[in-house]
């Protein structure tokens, strides 16, 4: 069953994250982080449930994206699938309502970007009709990040 995510889904965030992407982030960071966002109409936020177990195996995020050299469009800021639930379909089925948002809200496009390292998603995003349209070097300033030790950084 695909929904809005909610607050009380933190937890379960934050194991996907560590678990499905390799993101060790803080609960009460996460939960600081959800409330925000979902306060903020430019994300698009669903979780995919599983009735049986009812909890979060899965999610997706997305953020209206502008610039001044082309059409607005999503940006996938995340999609996530526990595991133990990849290869059911779950990602294409949250890929498809975060595209379908994306027409309702008139974008033009979704985006994403994934690591060179993550050649199953790369794959997976191939198969529903994503194409690799270019390459980029990633560029990053450590500032002073009140909630991160400095080797957590997210790569």
């Amino acid at each position: 069953m695909i929904r809005p995510l909610q607050l009380t889904d933190a937890e379960f965030l934050q194991e996907i994250n560590e678990i499905a992407l390799g993101y060790a982030f803080p609960l009460e960071a996460t939960k600081s982080q959800l409330v925000r966002l979902l306060a903020d109409d430019h994300h698009f936020l669903k979780a995919f449930v599983d009735v049986d177990r009812k909890r979060l195996v899965a999610y997706v995020h997305a953020e209206r994206y502008e610039s001044l050299y082309s059409e607005a469009r999503f940006n996938v800021l995340a999609l996530a699938v526990h595991p133990d639930f990849q290869g059911r379909q779950i990602g294409q089925k949250l890929m498809q309502a975060l595209e379908d948002e994306a027409r309702a809200r008139h974008l033009s496009f979704v985006r994403l970007n994934s690591g060179s390292n993550r050649e199953e998603a790369h794959a997976f995003y191939k198969k529903i009709g994503y194409i690799d349209d270019k390459l980029q070097v990633r560029f990053l300033k450590e500032l002073w990040y009140p909630i991160l030790k400095k080797d957590s950084l997210i790569a």
